[in-house]
């Protein structure tokens, strides 16, 4: 005998008359908080037993609290669990405080009749600190559920700020921007791989942090390195179109269409590109926060929802769907919906959004148009890079 044992005796003999708990719901509970009380799943295996011995299904003092099978009806019902690993079992669920033994004189466990046919005194385990534990095993069960999608949030969060990271690494080095990209992806790799296999909360919010600053320090990189590119070579090679009167050059979006009249053929045709990679979504929307509300349900949270979105647009924009799914076989449809969503953005200074589309299109297929700068200039104008916190 402990003095946790008879601390758990004194508390059941502080039963409410009038509570009652559903044997099931508790032991669910208890199921989720087995970390938290210290109990093994055989242990709560043979707790399972007990309780198919209990006649009711809300454990109350009404109905008694004393179950008395015997060892062999228990290891029935445990699928033939061994005599010393039940017993071993049940001593651990009382020193956990979940049952107490309520032994006979003679060591057995059985109950006598009243003289109304009914169960009178019984000995063998009682249930009464399932009762009377009830709000304390529902709480710790609530706390262990929360901690567990705190897990899976962070876990979550983690693996997008890892994928947007490495796009902008692949996307900077595709499109030969300067800087020590090899130097940052190794670091990059030894902050991924710092990460234990089952990692503990707090260490999934340490990498986290370390990673989403990193991240903001490529945007910012990103960021300064196209601000460093000549404009007027951007303007001669993509099409800027850029008002001296905008604080805030949006350089991309209104390009130089070629002359229909007199323009020379090209002597060689190019051949095709690949479509290139897609930028990641929080960047897309960061730059173009005017999608968002055309969005399924006012809201974007994936490609899918940016490409429905891009849909609603297009025709808004009176963009033919020729020539949107023109940029979509070409860009790939991610980047033809970010070209869909950049216009939008910036619509009060395009003239023909149909026509500036193609244009892109035909500049995107001889790999002369850039979706990076684009982007880089509507973040610039639209406040500061990603956010550090997401989700």
């Amino acid at each position: 005998m402990t003095f946790g044992m008879l601390a758990s005796q004194e508390n059941a003999s502080k039963v409410d008359p009038d509570a009652s708990v559903d044997k099931w719901k508790i032991f669910r509970a208890l199921c989720e908080a087995k970390s938290m009380i210290g109990v093994s799943d055989r242990a709560l295996a043979v707790l399972n037993a007990l309780l198919t011995f209990y006649p009711k299904n809300e454990i109350a003092e009404a109905n008694g609290f004393v179950v008395f099978p015997s060892n062999e009806q228990l290891s029935l019902r445990t699928h033939g669990m061994a005599g010393t690993t039940l017993r071993r079992n049940l001593a651990m669920l009382v020193e956990a405080g979940l049952i107490i033994r309520r032994d006979s004189p003679n060591g057995k466990r059985f109950a006598r009749r009243n003289g109304e046919g009914g169960l009178g005194e019984a000995f063998g385990f009682s249930l009464a600190p399932l009762l009377v534990r009830a709000r304390e095993i529902e709480a710790q069960a609530a706390q262990v559920l929360a901690d567990k999608l705190e897990w899976k949030r962070l876990r979550e969060r983690l693996s997008l700020c890892r994928r947007d990271i490495t796009k902008l690494i692949e996307i900077a080095l595709e499109e030969e921007i300067a800087g020590e990209w090899i130097e940052m992806q190794q670091h990059f790799n030894r902050l991924s791989a710092s990460l234990p296999r089952r990692p503990s909360t707090a260490e999934l919010q340490n990498l986290l942090t370390d990673l989403e600053a990193f991240r903001e320090l490529i945007v910012k990189t990103l960021e300064s390195k196209t601000k460093a590119k000549k404009t007027d070579a951007n303007d001669s090679r993509n099409g800027w179109h850029i008002h001296n009167s905008n604080p805030h050059p949006i350089s991309e979006l209104e390009p130089s269409f070629e002359p229909k009249q007199g323009a020379k053929p090209e002597e060689e045709p190019r051949p095709r590109r690949e479509p290139p990679k897609s930028f990641p979504l929080a960047m897309v929307l960061q730059a173009c926060p005017e999608i968002v509300a055309y969005g399924p349900g006012g809201g974007i949270g994936s490609w899918r929802d940016l490409m429905a979105a891009a849909v609603v647009v297009r025709s808004t924009l009176g963009v033919s769907p020729s020539a949107y799914q023109q940029a979509c076989d070409v860009m790939g449809p991610e980047n033809a919906a970010t070209v869909i969503a950049c216009i939008l953005e910036r619509g009060g200074h395009i003239n023909s959004a149909g026509g500036y589309l193609r244009d892109l299109t035909r500049r995107a297929e001889r790999g002369e148009f850039s979706l990076g700068p684009m982007l880089m200039a509507l973040m610039r104008a639209n406040g500061p890079p990603m956010a550090r916190k997401t989700g």
